[in-house]
């Protein structure tokens, strides 16, 4: 049973992750709509929006991070572990029990959300709304990802063939 909450806690708390962001930018990327848009604001969508669907979308998430989420949830439900468990979403994003390659990754793929959060909080409308109207876009492809591979688990019995990245003791 502690297998399973394992695998399922680790899944839906990367899910609420992603779905906790979308739901703070959406407002801005909806706030557009009130918005008179210059034609270089458009032209900004056009490029962001296609950019961002593939570059956090498709290569960030749907090739890279959702399947290592899911590959590391089935870790959890075949080898649970009490502390692990508890830390499910954590170890399914790599920030626990993961050699130090994946544990930096992580903290730097982190860093610098956070950088980016903090420096586009401070611009206006309709620059803010743009681009966290691409962010929500490949946050969204993010979920749909996590969700695709997490059901094509349930249906095969196996997990994503993507490195664990699990530390080795001697």
């Amino acid at each position: 049973m502690l297998r399973l909450i394992g695998f399922y806690w680790g899944v839906a708390g990367v899910l609420a992750l992603l779905l906790s962001a979308i739901g703070r930018l959406l407002p801005h990327a909806l706030a557009l709509g009130a918005e008179s848009l210059a034609i270089v604001h458009w032209l900004a969508l056009l490029v962001l929006l296609p950019f961002m669907a593939y570059a956090e979308g498709y290569r960030g998430f749907h090739r890279n991070f959702a399947p290592r989420v899911i590959a590391r949830a089935s870790y959890l439900r075949r080898h649970g572990h009490p502390f692990l468990t508890v830390f499910a979403p954590l170890f399914c994003m790599g920030f626990l029990h993961a050699t130090a390659k994946r544990r930096l990754v992580s903290f730097c793929i982190t860093g610098v959300i956070v950088l980016l959060v903090v420096l586009v909080r401070d611009i206006d409308q309709p620059w803010r709304g743009i681009i966290d109207a691409a962010v929500v876009l490949g946050l969204l492809l993010g979920v749909l990802s996590v969700l695709y591979h997490w059901l094509c688990t349930e249906r095969s019995g196996e997990p994503p063939a993507v490195p664990l990245d699990l530390p080795t003791f001697p």
